[in-house]
């Protein structure tokens, strides 16, 4: 019976077919030969069925007991029945008034089995095929899925695989069916030629698209694979690149791709028509907007007369007019740019036009697609609710808040015609993928040396979008265990809020590092909140409270009776200063920041700015009293217009810091310093810009014991005040897109100075039994130090690999230079 069903369902189209043909059987005139006695269909007998019911048979059928034998009824019968895909094999045969019916049953199949693949995985080619475990095997249902598994190796420019079904039959009626593959070689790129092309040569034009001619170094990237779905894509590049440039005229004339007769390698050819090139003329406003007159729009025209057309630029400067008046009540505003050509004096005049959209409301968002997020957490983020104005922003918008979160692999927005022609319909549309990580790292960073990383983190925990992990990192100079959750939707309100618990412990690990002559331990908590005032702007609070402490020092009372030992001893003495801040110590700091995005983007900004103003009170209940605030900016400038390629851009970043004690009888610690150099002053050491002092001794009668030497460590002290400037032209690198890597260009410049610890030293008696204790202070000036270089970012098969080489070219003597800093890691 359940069999019966499946078909039944699986089959109504043929059904239908059926039933047509019964229809218009009945209601047409009949022959004589209809009423001929004898010739009357009294019983029909089925056999060779086993899954089938016989109802289930006969349902399939024109012919139908008490019909004629009519020759016609019986040739479409046998048609329907080999239709429904159920049978291998069908017989129909009269036996005076009964119609038998053979039938022999195709087989179940058992299990799908692929062979020889290696390119794709088995559960993928199982989605594109439509044969499936205890279904109905049909040889059409084979063949069909033979050609879908040769579409998607063609897919991977694998246009020479074959693929042969093999059948292997089992016991009552089964069969494994069975595809095997043979992949073949990749056929790839050989060549990409441009007919048409004046203005631009074809290694221009070859940066442009996205397809790229195979070459030994392309092994990282599938960029040399024939795909014709590229080859589209590569011609609305070069549409775009061309509007962009100024050639208004511009048309694709044929993008194809042939293939070579021994079937390894592709030869592409564009065909394009330039045109002319177009510079921007007259440029004006209209508006017939309630309220908005065009001299109060003017002002928002980023184009100039005379600059060549960039039709890219002005969708945006369109795009950037209808969010602006959408800000400011407008809702429904629309701005669409109207073009002039003027071809004698090849100029383009240019109208923005304002008018009033229609009024639009959205009526209901349905969420589709979510298996693990709830529902709620989607919709708070969506820029709209139900019942508000709808603007074509929101669904941009909507789609670029979603996938922002990190909980999908795929996010579109969609619209469909509400119940009325004022209301829409909003689809969120959303395929979830892993949000949690079980993560083993290793690496090596030359500010704590070889390290390695354990961590457990769930970004969306139950579907709530709470933020979850505890991770671990030991290396040379450092270890450190933190616990941190975060909300954020706090109370289900547009408030993030979340605590971390951490161990953090770095420095000598019991011998002088390179860096510092002490080790710094310290255990924490801290409490954030934070809250958006709107897209732009927002604003961070947290509370730290962390128990630190100074130690693992040279012992001033250290008494040994070879004086070899003590030398050594006193070569890895601290300062007087660092000796100061040595002990346990409690830091109670509220801390705020407010901050002012318009970057495109958070990952890599291509463009925009940023401005971030935050401060820092510590003294709450403790004796380690301060205030300290800083001022950080960044402008991005992309360089499309002149390069032409959108991986150029221009950076510059700007930073001030002040801090001072608010109480006299404030605990100084040096650990609270600002401190200079490494990611902030690439090319000096980190901390090797600023006040720096080392143990120093001097006896009352001049000098020290010939076995005592006389410098110890040198250590840095931080400072006060710090001012950083950066700037920075980042750029692709030939075969760069290929292998993963980009280069930038760099000048960096900043000081560092005002001391700010417990007491000075001037010739105090700090070890009596020694003399008078001296310790001078180097490197406390604001003089800017400068430096230049060159790095690359390479996403490697082994993580992110960060390598900056700079060299100082204005430094103060005694400055710790580091000329080349990298860093990498990976995940597994």
């Amino acid at each position: 019976m359940r069999m019966m069903l499946l078909a039944s369902v699986c089959l109504f189209p043929s059904i239908l077919n059926v039933a047509e043909a019964r229809g218009a059987r009945h209601h047409t005139a009949g022959g004589a030969a209809s009423f001929v006695p004898g010739n009357i269909i009294q019983t029909i007998k089925v056999s060779g069925n086993t899954r089938i019911e016989t109802s289930t048979v006969l349902s399939y059928m024109v012919a139908q007991p008490g019909d004629t034998f009519n020759q016609d009824d019986l040739d479409r019968s046998l048609k329907t029945l080999y239709a429904t895909g159920l049978f291998k094999d069908v017989t129909l045969r009269r036996e005076g008034s009964t119609l038998l019916v053979n039938l022999v049953e195709n087989p179940i199949v058992n299990r799908i089995v692929f062979e020889g693949n290696h390119a794709l995985k088995e559960e993928d080619l199982l989605k594109e095929i439509s044969l499936r475990p205890r279904a109905v095997f049909s040889a059409q249902t084979v063949a069909a899925d033979r050609q879908k598994i040769l579409n998607q190796y063609a897919g991977k420019a694998r246009y020479d695989a074959t693929v042969t079904p093999q059948i292997i039959q089992l016991s009552h009626n089964r069969v494994d069916v069975v595809f095997k593959i043979n992949e073949a070689q990749q056929t790839l790129i050989h060549k990409i030629v441009f007919v048409g092309n004046h203005a631009f040569s074809e290694a221009r034009l070859a940066q442009v698209i996205s397809s790229k001619e195979t070459a030994w170094y392309r092994f990282f990237s599938s960029s040399d694979e024939y795909n014709p779905e590229r080859i589209k894509y590569d011609a609305e590049l070069l549409r775009r690149f061309y509007l962009h440039n100024g050639f208004v005229d511009y048309h694709m004339v044929d993008a194809t791709g042939e293939l070579a007769p021994d079937h390894k390698s592709f030869y592409v050819t564009f065909t394009i028509h330039e045109g002319d090139r177009y510079r921007m003329g007259k440029m004006d406003v209209r508006s017939s907007l309630r309220g908005v007159t065009p001299k109060m729009m003017r002002k928002h025209i980023e184009l100039f007369k005379h600059q060549w057309y960039d039709g890219t630029a002005i969708q945006h400067n369109a795009n950037n007019m209808q969010e602006w008046l959408q800000s400011q009540g407008h809702p429904f505003a629309m701005v669409r740019p109207e073009i002039a050509r003027n071809p004698e004096k090849h100029v383009v005049d240019l109208l923005f036009d304002i008018t009033e959209g229609p009024h639009v409301y959205v009526e209901r968002i349905d969420i589709n697609g979510n298996t693990i997020t709830r529902d709620s957490v989607i919709r708070r983020n969506l820029p709209m609710s139900e019942g508000d104005a709808y603007t074509p922003s929101d669904r941009k918008y909507s789609k670029m808040a979603l996938e922002d979160l990190g909980y999908f692999s795929s996010v579109s927005v969609d619209q469909s015609q509400g119940s009325a022609p004022d209301r829409v319909n909003v689809a969120a549309n959303v395929v979830e993928k892993p949000t949690g990580e079980f993560s083993l790292g290793g690496g090596y960073s030359t500010d704590v040396g070889v390290l390695g990383n354990v961590a457990v983190k769930q970004h969306n925990l139950l579907g709530t979008g709470i933020d979850a992990g505890a991770s671990g990192t030991v290396a040379y100079y450092e270890k450190q265990v933190d616990l941190s959750v975060t909300d954020p939707y706090f109370l289900n309100r547009n408030v993030v809020a979340g605590a971390d618990i951490y161990f953090n412990q770095q420095g000598n690990n019991g011998s002088t590092s390179y860096q510092q002559s002490y080790k710094e331990t310290q255990i924490g908590a801290v409490l954030r909140l934070g809250y958006a005032y709107n897209r732009y702007l927002s604003q961070s609070w947290s509370y730290t409270l962390v128990d630190r402490k100074v130690g693992n020092l040279y012992n001033p009372n250290y008494k040994t009776q070879n004086p070899n030992d003590y030398f050594d001893y006193l070569s890895y003495a601290p300062s007087l200063y660092v000796q100061d801040s040595a002990g346990w110590s409690v830091l109670s700091q509220l801390s705020t920041a407010l901050t002012y995005d318009r970057r495109d983007r958070r990952m890599n900004p291509h463009s925009g700015y940023m401005l971030k103003l935050a401060g820092d009170f510590a003294g709450i209940a403790t004796k380690t009293r301060y205030g300290r605030v800083k001022a950080d900016g960044a402008y991005y400038l992309p360089l499309d217009n002149i390069t032409g390629n959108h991986d150029w851009t221009f950076q510059f970043k700007g930073g001030v810091g002040y801090m001072g004690n608010w109480s006299g009888s404030s605990r100084t610690n040096i650990i609270d310093n600002f401190y200079l150099g490494g990611d902030n002053l690439r090319g000096f050491l980190q901390g090797g810009v600023g006040p720096r002092a080392s143990h120093y001794c001097a006896s009352a009668a001049g000098g020290c014991p010939p076995y005592m030497p006389k410098y110890g460590q040198e250590d840095f002290l931080g400072g006060k005040f710090m001012y950083t400037a950066s700037a920075q032209i980042n750029f692709p690198l030939p075969m760069g897109d290929d292998l993963g890597i980009s280069g930038r260009y760099f000048v960096d410049a900043g000081s560092l100075a005002g001391m700010r610890v417990r007491r000075r030293y001037y010739n105090q008696a700090a070890y009596p039994k020694y003399g008078e204790s001296y310790t001078p202070v180097t490197g406390d000036t604001l003089t800017p130090r400068v430096s230049t270089g060159l790095g690359i970012t390479w996403k490697s098969p082994f993580g992110m690999v960060n390598i900056d080489g700079a060299v100082p070219i204005r430094k103060e003597h005694g400055d710790r230079i580091y000329p080349v800093r990298f860093g990498f890691g990976q995940q597994f």
